[in-house]
């Protein structure tokens, strides 16, 4: 009995894996990504005088890809970058 629960849990893990990874890569690719903001560029709005740590923001690709962006948003020229 063990033997089979075990079987029946990996092939849920496993479908359910090659489920999700396509609905996050897409997600990422096209609708939104998340970012981390380094640095004194964004004071006082993003990272504070006084913290050592940085931001973390998520970043609408939606907005961008319909060109609905308003004054007072804030532009990333170089997004969701792999290191």
């Amino acid at each position: 009995m063990a033997q089979g629960f075990g079987r029946r849990y990996i092939k849920a893990f496993v479908s359910g894996f090659f489920v999700a990874v396509p609905v996050t890569v897409t997600f990422l690719d096209r609708v939104a990504c998340v970012a981390r903001v380094e640095g004194a560029s964004m004071q006082p709005s993003l990272n504070p005088v006084g913290t050592l740590g940085s931001d973390i923001v998520l970043l609408n690709r939606w907005n961008v890809r319909n060109f609905q962006v308003q004054r007072g948003d804030i532009v990333s020229l170089v997004s969701c970058v792999q290191n």
